[in-house]
């Protein structure tokens, strides 16, 4: 037999994630942050991972993680965390949980790809609600399709990836209290948008949040979190992989966390450079610029895929968004270096 014939036909229609190569390039692609820990901090958390037992399976559960997370990142009393190898993972637990047959995943569209592979992957209804032409909510079309499509699941990123726009709050709490099935919003960027529905949980018995420390400057380490109400936690907690979390993300998830101030720092260095590059692209022949709360600009340019290049020949790497956004690339916010070469390459790459 080959896969051809044994190999679901939905899966053998998609394309596997693509990571462009970035060896030598300005990368500026992938939402990182893009400065390293102090040394001094380098050399402590190698000490720790030096005494981790790498032959001994980690706390299947992250017990100390989770009591750290819930402290640092002020999870309500009274809920509870799940821990992923990123939210990736958690994304798929809750498509898993909830995918009963004929059941529905809605999302506002365009946003982040992995909720509609992950509808394919559990083989759930993936519904697309679009966003109007400015990438603005439109909340009362979102909430008559829930009407008729009565989804187990919704997904609402916040701010949305790769627009960048944070929805606003009313809004969302108003798709929440609409929802038959259960809400996620995804916070991947909440350090850069300081804005959370984390305080609300109580508030909702559909609504669970999920993070990933990635975007804080950990994303090598790959860990992401859920905090909801212990009976959503009991549920996905079946669904979650054994071992999930390695030792040595916990190690040093545990060591940086407790020094999340140096991680904040960069974060607010990264959000006033933001503003500076924005104002820099925006003020470039044929560029549109859409308002971001996160750490990347979505930039319309008149040919995405010519742009792209030519920024790639000069060592430049963002994100090429064509087909999924007309002439779209998404750029990341680096360095005051990096974001230095990226204009003076865009600049020639416009011409």
């Amino acid at each position: 037999m080959t896969p051809a014939k044994l190999v679901r036909p939905e899966i053998q229609a998609l394309s596997a994630y693509h990571v462009a190569d970035a060896d030598g390039m300005v990368k500026l692609d992938a939402m990182e942050n893009p400065y390293p820990l102090p040394a001094a901090l380098r050399r402590e958390l190698a000490e720790v991972l030096a005494r981790v037992e790498l032959n001994r399976y980690p706390d299947p559960s992250g017990k100390k993680l989770r009591e750290l997370l819930a402290r640092k990142m002020d999870v309500p009393p009274g809920m509870e965390l799940l821990l992923g190898n990123g939210s990736d993972d958690l994304i798929q637990i809750v498509s898993l949980a909830l995918a009963r047959p004929g059941a529905a995943a809605m999302y506002p569209a365009p946003t982040f790809v992995m909720y509609s592979l992950n509808a394919v992957f559990t083989g759930m209804k993936g519904i697309g609600v679009p966003l109007r032409p400015d990438f603005s909510l439109d909340a009362g079309a979102f909430i008559e399709r829930m009407r008729v499509e009565k989804p187990a699941l919704v997904f609402i990123a916040y701010p949305n990836n790769p627009t960048g726009v944070l929805y606003p709050e009313q809004e969302v709490v108003e798709i929440i209290k609409a929802c038959p099935g259960l809400v996620v919003v995804d916070e991947a960027y909440h350090v850069f948008a300081r804005k959370t529905f984390m305080p609300r949980l109580a508030e909702f018995p559909n609504l669970v949040v999920v993070r990933t420390v990635s975007k804080l400057g950990l994303a090598g380490i790959r860990l992401g979190y859920l905090a909801g109400r212990p009976e959503w936690i009991r549920e996905l907690n079946k669904v979650r992989q054994a071992y999930n979390v390695n030792v040595l993300t916990q190690a040093a998830a545990l060591f940086v966390l407790e020094r999340l101030e140096v991680l904040e720092e960069q974060a607010a260095r990264i959000r006033a450079d933001r503003a500076l590059l924005g104002e820099a692209i925006a003020a470039l022949p044929g560029t549109r610029v859409f308002p971001s709360e996160a750490n990347f600009f979505l930039v319309r340019v008149r040919d995405a895929e010519a742009t792209y290049e030519a920024l790639r020949r000069q060592g430049v790497l963002v994100r090429n968004l064509h087909p999924g956004l007309d002439n779209c690339l998404r750029i990341n916010v680096g360095t005051p270096d990096e974001n230095r070469i990226l204009l003076t390459a865009l600049r020639e790459a416009l011409r």
